[in-house]
């Protein structure tokens, strides 16, 4: 049993900079399931849901937005909803970025970005920035940089959708991927991210470093935390 007591250290495999894009296709294709079925991107729509509130119109920006799913996500539920938004969505990987050009239809309001988040030039601050399965990628040190630049960056708020460092949560995803997952990536890194998730003592610190205030941090299924800050 890995003991869970502290963050995971270890790498997970679609950070390398070699995968193939036939492989990061079949990952991305395969998180959005699991998002689906397990609650993902409910989780994004209640953070979305809670920063939007009676706007009608929106600029939205995901950093590490891997295929694009929870973007669009957003774009149906804002369509169903007559809430003219644009969506911009920015990931490190080019594969990622491709993947997510080819599977989604683009529209003048929806982009791309292929560079690292604290780099990407944006014309103007997005109203909401949000991440979903992105924190845990990162060390303590760097979330606190990056905490702070979403709250610099966006003109609302930001939300937060990351798991949460459980033992049921990293078995039940670790014989789940063995049965039913086809791909290398998401059988290897799964259990991996559970590791390198998060107690909410922990976050509470980050913010705490960051001095950031007024932030909301609250338990979702299927272990998963919803964190959501408003500037207001």
């Amino acid at each position: 049993m890995p003991n869970l007591t502290q963050r995971s250290l270890e790498k997970e495999l679609l950070d390398a900079d070699d995968i193939p894009f036939d492989e990061i296709a079949l990952n991305m294709q395969e998180l959005n399931t699991i998002n689906t079925l397990l609650g993902g991107h409910a989780i994004s729509l209640s953070g979305f849901i809670q920063l939007v509130k009676n706007k009608k119109k929106i600029s939205v920006c995901e950093i590490g937005c891997g295929g694009g799913d929870n973007l669009m996500v957003i774009l149906k539920y804002c369509q169903k909803k007559g809430i003219a938004v644009s969506l911009i969505g920015i990931d490190i990987n080019q594969e990622c970025i491709q993947f997510a050009k080819t599977n989604h239809k683009l529209n003048d309001h929806t982009q791309f970005i292929c560079s690292d988040y604290s780099l990407a030039q944006l014309k103007e601050k997005p109203d909401i920035i949000f991440s979903s399965l992105f924190c845990h990628h990162f060390s303590h040190s760097d979330l606190v940089k990056q905490l702070q630049w979403m709250q610099q960056n966006s003109q609302v708020g930001f939300f937060i959708n990351d798991l949460q460092r459980n033992w049921l949560a990293y078995y039940s995803i670790k014989w789940l991927t063995q049965i039913f997952s086809k791909s290398r990536l998401v059988k290897n890194d799964a259990p991996i991210s559970v590791a390198r998730g998060f107690h909410k003592s922990e976050w509470n610190t980050l913010f705490e470093l960051a001095q950031i205030k007024s932030v909301t941090i609250h338990w979702k299924w299927a272990f998963r935390y919803l964190i959501v800050y408003n500037h207001n």
